[in-house]
């Protein structure tokens, strides 16, 4: 009860009563109202400076949740990512730990992936450009940048350390980055989920245990060299790898629709299935293919006989530029993984991935014919070719291989680039050591006369 109510009656002075309103209308709304415009302008002023505009997540208006996605990828993921964040609800793991690492070429979405987890899981998306580092930041601190752009991008690692809960730091092409600075993160996957850090100068020790603060790491198989990427090992022991561009067993059909899942908005034709019933699609790559067994009026969808006719048009070409891409893929791959001193031939670097599918996607018109969509596939793989710093003939050559469309000529100077390949690795490599290439002059001859002894033994024994 207020003091000066009594008996349910409050009396009022009507002399005070208005000179109270007029001090409150006079000083108390102006000063209010300034105060709040104060504050606005500090607050605007304060999200500029720290930028928290960037780390909203943002899920790309062409993003397309295909079955591979659904059925392999965010299962995956999302194992790695309960262990980081903890289970929700009575299952609320306690043992938080590990990272996420995703390997795989340029343009299999792995960035997008993870901005769709984070805007799903209503996390902040703090994204870390691995260029902008480079391999010179070894520190967390961000005065020990070499320049201004480095220093951004490690107080973007102190910003998601100083917020600590309701995060997703992304780390994006690490192959350009130092190993001495991964290797800061190791605490960060065991259970004391404890890092070192920098805020406004001063170190702190930031103990991430039972907050929601996930790590995930993206890079891709080469570096800009073409070397091998290598990680710390103690990381990648405890971290879970997951190659994106490889076909996980027993999911190669969702593999390779995905390719076709992934392209639909890059064709206007095609464009409109990308908001209808994702069943459609398999049925209607079936009638392209002229299965039989397929009957139009499966669809979820009533298409026009003009409609669907353009539709598999589109298809039956998708799929010849698809299984292009798909064989480029498996190359890619395989080039990647494959060690220097085994190789037999000059490695592979020309790409089959979502991006490059959708490229070509924006290119296919119903009225093409076959060797139409051949040129186009030429076209596009000769310019990319073309950003190849040293290969790009050995590259076409090979990609030519993969095609089937190797021409006599083509196919006799692929095998004298081959050639030239392996002289010059038993010779010690292209390098200019005189050094290197005299010992590796010295074991070819080795290997040469070695050769011509088995040969004059063989004749011997006949």
């Amino acid at each position: 009860m207020h003091p000066r109510i009594t008996g349910g009656k409050l009396p009022v002075r009507l002399d005070r009563f208005l000179a109270a309103t007029r001090t409150f209308r006079e000083t108390a709304v102006p000063a209010f109202r300034s105060y709040q415009k104060r504050r606005n302008a500090l607050a605007v002023a304060e999200r500029n400076r720290l930028r928290l505009a960037e780390y909203r997540p943002a899920v790309l208006t062409a993003f397309v949740r295909n079955r591979l996605l659904d059925e392999v990828y965010l299962p995956l993921i999302g194992d790695n990512l309960a262990r980081q964040l903890g289970a929700a609800g009575d299952a609320k793991r306690t043992d938080q730990s590990g990272l996420l690492l995703l390997i795989s070429p340029p343009g299999y979405g792995k960035t997008t992936l993870m901005e769709y987890v984070a805007n799903r899981l209503g996390l902040v998306f703090v994204k870390v450009n691995g260029p902008a580092l480079g391999h010179a930041v070894t520190s967390v601190d961000p005065l020990s940048a070499p320049n201004a752009t480095a220093r951004q991008e490690i107080e973007k690692i102190s910003f998601a350390l100083e917020m600590g809960n309701n995060v997703l730091l992304y780390l994006d092409d690490i192959q350009h980055t130092s190993p001495e600075l991964l290797q800061k993160f190791i605490s960060l996957c065991d259970a004391q989920r404890q890092m070192e850090g920098v805020w406004e100068g001063d170190t702190k020790r930031y103990d991430l245990r039972g907050k929601r603060f996930a790590v995930c790491m993206a890079g891709n198989p080469y570096t800009e060299s073409g070397q091998r990427f290598r990680i710390p090992d103690m990381l990648a022991n405890r971290a879970d790898v997951w190659n994106l561009g490889d076909v996980l067993s027993g999911r190669e059909d969702a593999f390779e629709m995905s390719y076709l899942e992934n392209a639909l908005t890059s064709n206007p034709v095609l464009a409109p299935l990308a908001t209808r019933s994702r069943d459609d699609l398999p049925l209607l790559v079936r009638l392209a293919a002229g299965d039989d067994t397929v009957r139009p009026d499966r669809l979820s969808y009533a298409y026009s006989a003009a409609e669907l006719s353009q539709v598999l048009a589109v298809l039956q070409k998708m799929r010849k530029v698809q299984q292009v891409v798909l064989r480029n893929n498996q190359a890619y791959i395989a080039s990647a993984g494959q060690a220097d001193e085994s190789r037999t031939e000059p490695p592979f670097r020309l790409q089959g991935s979502y991006r490059n599918m959708n490229k070509l996607a924006e290119r296919i018109v119903p009225a093409m014919n076959d060797d139409e969509v051949e040129t186009v596939l030429d076209d596009h793989y000769a310019g990319e070719a073309q950003t190849l710093t040293t290969g790009a003939e050995a590259n076409l050559l090979k990609l030519a291989e993969l095609r089937g469309r190797l021409t006599p000529a083509q196919a006799a100077r692929w095998a004298e680039v081959k050639a030239a390949y392996l002289r010059a690795k038993a010779l010690g490599g292209s390098g200019d050591d005189p050094m290197s290439r005299a010992v590796g002059a010295v074991g070819l001859l080795a290997d040469r006369v070695g050769d011509v002894s088995s040969a004059i033994g063989r004749l011997g024994s006949s």
